[in-house]
């Protein structure tokens, strides 16, 4: 089992910035691919980004494109969120997953182990 800790989260003006952290324990040795999805208020979760276990393969949608940021310390276990330039459509609750495989994933059901999420509020 792995265990997901997101933190960061909260409340920010439009253009603002903050930064997620996710914090894995457990078996952390069987980690590959960490992820951040997103979800609105009456709408479905999305990718929003991933990156696999070395971190020199990153994705992420194109609707964050030059404004988020997917990093990960291995020696911390834990992967990281870099949030600029926020918009009010940025708002959601923003979850880690972890995918056991070796390649990244953008569907959800890829994915193995999921934190249990953290607000992200964008003022207008």
């Amino acid at each position: 089992q792995v265990q997901l800790v997101e933190s960061g989260g909260g409340l920010v003006q439009a253009g603002g910035s903050l930064r997620l952290s996710c914090a894995a324990s457990g078996r952390t040795f069987i980690i590959y691919v960490m992820g951040w999805f997103r979800q609105a208020p009456w709408k479905e979760r999305e990718f929003v980004a991933a990156l696999n276990w070395s971190g020199d393969r990153t994705y992420n949608v194109d609707s964050v494109e030059g404004r988020f940021t997917i990093s990960r310390d291995n020696a911390k276990n834990t992967v990281y969120l870099q949030m600029n330039s926020l918009k009010p459509v940025d708002t959601a609750v923003y979850y880690c997953a972890v995918r056991k495989g070796l390649t990244i994933a953008t569907m959800g059901r890829e994915y193995d182990y999921w934190g249990q999420g953290t607000q992200v509020t964008v003022s207008s």
